[in-house]
């Protein structure tokens, strides 16, 4: 089970929270510690915690109304595009093969198709994000743009965060090929409740958490109810008898109460 809590490397924090929403023993949050310390990758890997406190983005009102982009990259010889929903946390990574406008309108438009256009991009000044070709783009589309400040990378936050967030998970991740070590970063982000949400992204964006292997955790209520219950009528319909009654025919009605008499009742 630490094991599978474990996949990921999501940190001790996000660990507790995910193994929270599934199952609980004694000692279970020094068990997690332990599993974390206890992990060379994780250790590796491990973030400096910053020097001074960040001033936040205003929370938006709903999911995919602002969401903030990066690239990140060269790494692992490939260049990602990132981009994070501010309200959910949910993250999309792109593998991109140029980093020009034409290449992230691309991404951007093939993100959109699945979760609809958003009311507000955040970006660096990279130059695929200030080009005239961009900026057509989002106007034609009704979108806001805001870059952050120059030589000041922390005003886009979020998106900072979502790139260390991705080469850290990605480092940890030892076995398979980049698009499966991506595939298996963004499921088990996806699932893990986030520190300032409290949620997993995935129940914030799509209202529903996602399915996985912890899940077979839990039994499926429904199905073990139905199970009994055809298992009960299976040893009851051995004993009962399905008897014929005809119009006309004399069928004796029985009372509960002892002090009264059985009665006969013509039809």
């Amino acid at each position: 089970m630490l094991n599978e809590l474990h996949q990921g490397h999501p940190g001790i924090t996000r660990m507790k929270s995910l193994a929270r929403s599934y199952i609980w023993w004694p000692g279970m949050d020094n068990d997690l510690e332990l599993t974390v310390i206890n992990c060379y990758s994780c250790q590796e890997n491990r973030k400096l915690p910053a020097e001074a406190p960040l001033h936040p983005w205003e929370y938006p009102s709903h999911p995919w109304s602002r969401i903030h982009i990066d690239f990140a990259g060269p790494f692992m010889n490939k260049s990602f595009l990132i981009m994070v929903d501010a309200y959910s946390k949910w993250i999309d990574i792109h593998v991109m093969n140029s980093t020009t406008s034409e290449a992230t309108i691309a991404k951007l438009e093939q993100t959109f198709a699945t979760h609809g256009l958003c009311d507000l991009i955040i970006s660096d000044n990279g130059a695929a994000f200030t080009s005239k070709e961009f900026a057509d783009y989002v106007k034609s589309n009704g979108i806001e743009h805001r870059t952050s400040a120059p030589w000041h990378p922390a005003s886009n936050g979020c998106a900072e965060r979502a790139v260390q967030s991705f080469k850290e998970g990605m480092k940890k991740i030892k076995e398979g090929t980049v698009q499966e070590k991506l595939n298996r970063f963004l499921f088990n982000y996806r699932i893990t409740p986030q520190t300032t949400t409290g949620l997993a992204p995935s129940e914030l964006l799509m209202k529903r958490k996602l399915k996985s292997r912890l899940d077979l955790v839990f039994p499926n209520i429904e199905k073990r109810v139905q199970e009994r219950q055809q298992k009960q009528k299976h040893y009851h319909d051995k004993k009962s008898v399905n008897r014929q009654i005809n119009v006309g025919q004399g069928v004796f009605a029985g009372r509960s109460y002892k002090t009264i008499r059985t009665t006969f009742i013509s039809y």
